[in-house]
């Protein structure tokens, strides 16, 4: 398949490229510069020019290809609930470029919205459409599409990791080092589910192989790593103490991030393992916290 990719020059857009590219497909992706377009050509894939603030441009690019994988996401979470709107748009964007056809497109959400209750785990089969988090606009906007007959389909991230980025972790990361100590909210028990990078781009490539309407999949290698856990692998890496700080330092201390530091995203992937046949296997969260990339460390 020629696949139309936005965030294609990001974290993991980087990492799926070559993942299509072996299986056989075609790679064509979104890129508002000069540099992100030579960045595609050398690894192997076509460039579109075109931004996510441009929707003329997203329409475009989905009806140039077979399919299309949407990982774009402004991540200000100072505009957080800005930018899950523009989110909305722009899979509202594509989704007229794919009009009319069978052509399946892969949208990206968060793991939260799959959680049957607050604490609960959180599964494929549940989207729940009051959940307070912005990003379900997201989910909202696919399944709009999937009703109006689309073959759209969901993948819902955990903290996608390497040794160089760690999802929400980086942030945790960046706010220790500036502070002096890693800090983790009460006990330190509240858990965040996580993936590792090249098991992600994995499932991507599956999923969008599957083109299964309405189905909703989770990059989900580990069910729930502690904040706990994660402060102490922080800590660890930077050389630097933790503390235990209660909810209401919490506010102060992780500033833009308060909202998810005392919040809980276990999640399972037991049922896109079943569907896709997929398995995790690639290196923990705290072996990426650990092993982190030298440079990061002295940022």
């Amino acid at each position: 398949m020629r696949i139309f990719l936005t965030g294609a020059t990001g974290f993991i857009g980087s990492a799926l490229i070559p993942e299509l590219l072996s299986a056989g497909h075609q790679v064509l992706g979104l890129t508002r510069s000069a540099e992100g377009a030579a960045k595609l050509q050398a690894l192997g894939a076509e460039a579109h020019q075109g931004t996510l603030e441009d929707p003329d441009s997203l329409t475009a690019g989905a009806s140039k290809a077979d399919a299309v994988i949407h990982l774009a996401f402004d991540h200000d979470f100072a505009n957080y609930l800005a930018n899950c709107q523009k989110d909305a748009g722009a899979i509202a964007a594509l989704g007229r470029g794919i009009a009319g056809s069978n052509r399946p497109m892969l949208i990206t959400s968060g793991i939260g919205i799959g959680s049957p209750a607050p604490g609960e785990i959180a599964v494929e089969t549940v989207l729940d459409l009051n959940h307070p988090t912005p990003r379900i606009a997201s989910e909202l906007a696919a399944k709009d599409l999937v009703e109006a007959g689309l073959n759209v389909s969901t993948v819902r991230l955990s903290q996608i990791h390497d040794t160089i980025r760690q999802g929400l972790v980086s942030y945790l990361i960046d706010i220790a080092r500036a502070k002096g100590f890693a800090a983790y909210v009460e006990d330190g028990a509240t858990c965040w589910s996580a993936c590792h990078l090249s098991d992600a781009a994995r499932l991507f490539r599956l999923a969008i192989e599957a083109a299964q309407p309405g189905q909703r999949y989770h990059a989900v290698g580990e069910e729930g790593v502690s904040l706990r856990d994660i402060a102490t692998a922080i800590a660890r890496s930077l050389d630097i103490p933790t503390v235990s700080i209660d909810a209401e330092e919490a506010k102060l201390h992780f500033g833009s991030m308060a909202g998810f530091a005392g919040l809980d995203m276990r999640a399972s992937s037991v049922l896109t393992q079943q569907k896709l046949g997929w398995a995790a296997q690639g290196p923990s969260l705290i072996a990426s916290l650990d092993a982190m990339d030298r440079h990061q460390l002295s940022h």
